[in-house]
């Protein structure tokens, strides 16, 4: 079986932390497509500086699909806390640009440091260029970068009207559009809708191979809503959004989470104004798509999909599709 999810941030992290251990016996390729837009933090120093796309995505993926994480996946996680000029910087995003400047070629750097971690998959970004994503906000408000936007998200203006990205003709690797093309199910998400998972699609190779390949699509909601982007967006609003981006309805299975979180993680989310993404599996179902409504939550101080119940909602999906093909 070839799997490929599509994502970024800690929401893909967990889901591939998760569904490593189907490899192989479960799932014989597993690849993971990654958003490389993120100007925050660590990463946007390291794009500014060193002109490399962001690698603290990447970084994150490659750590949770080590085969053991183990004191060199600690490592690679670790962020220096003082320093001139290595303070908020990540030893794992620091080796990523020295591999990057000494190749001369950022999918180089990817490939050898998941070697150096024995990684289960591969790890390929949905661009090796730089890019930033511009959003138009219902205020009419147009603001660029992904920092940028979710900062002014959280003023609570407006919404995101339009999504686009910059350079606009932007190429994705030839490795990221095979994989897609080969592949016998693609998951997208979980992880923030307009900062993580829809910056992959607009890169036009992604899209259109996506949309070619025969591959059985399942996405994964949000446990959380995200404000400022997705404020009152349900599970379905999610998906509807993923269709209008690409413009066309493409996904066949939708997994999303019926739990609440406890009182005081639910208390501290509204604080920042955001809610439990409803379930809204009815509506989900009106637009012919496989629904899989399930107890999805992870029990720590964050709303947050549990990895291993995560794995097992879709081993469940795989099961129900393999036992389809062969009736």
């Amino acid at each position: 079986m070839k799997v490929v999810t599509i994502g970024g941030g800690t929401g893909l992290s967990s889901l591939l932390r998760g569904i490593k251990y189907l490899v192989p016996e479960t799932i014989q390729d597993l690849t993971a497509i990654v958003t490389v837009a993120d100007n925050g933090g660590s990463s946007g120093r390291l794009r500014e500086e060193m002109g490399i796309p962001a690698p603290g995505d990447i970084r994150n993926c490659i750590v949770a699909l080590a085969e053991d994480e183990d004191i060199l996946a600690k490592v690679f996680q670790y962020r220096f806390s003082n320093g001139e000029g290595l303070k908020g910087h990540s030893f794992g995003n620091l080796f990523l640009t020295v591999l990057t400047k000494v190749k001369g070629d950022f999918l180089d750097a990817i490939e050898i440091t998941s070697k150096i971690l024995n990684i289960k998959g591969k790890i390929i970004p949905s661009t090796d260029e730089m890019v930033d994503i511009v959003a138009e906000f219902s205020d009419g408000q147009v603001i660029k970068g992904e920092t940028q936007i979710t900062e002014y998200g959280k003023q609570l203006k407006g919404k995101i009207k339009r999504i686009w990205m910059e350079p606009e003709n932007v190429r994705a690797p030839e490795d990221a559009v095979k994989k897609l093309l080969e592949a016998d199910f693609i998951i997208l998400g979980p992880g923030s809708l307009y900062t993580s998972i829809i910056p992959n699609l607009l890169v036009k190779d992604i899209k259109e191979a996506l949309l070619k390949s025969k591959a059985y699509k399942i996405y994964i909601g949000n446990v959380m809503t995200q404000y400022g982007e997705t404020d009152g967006y349900t599970a379905s609003d999610h998906i509807k959004a993923l269709h209008e981006i690409v413009g066309q309805r493409f996904i066949n299975a939708a997994i999303i989470n019926t739990t609440i979180p406890p009182d005081d993680v639910l208390r501290r989310y509204m604080k920042e104004n955001a809610e439990p993404v409803v379930a809204d599996a009815g509506n989900i179902s009106r637009m012919g798509i496989t629904v899989y409504a399930e107890d999805l939550l992870d029990t720590g101080t964050y709303a947050r999909h549990n990895p291993q119940k995560l794995t097992d909602t879709i081993l469940k999906v795989f099961r129900e599709k393999a036992l389809k093909r062969t009736a």
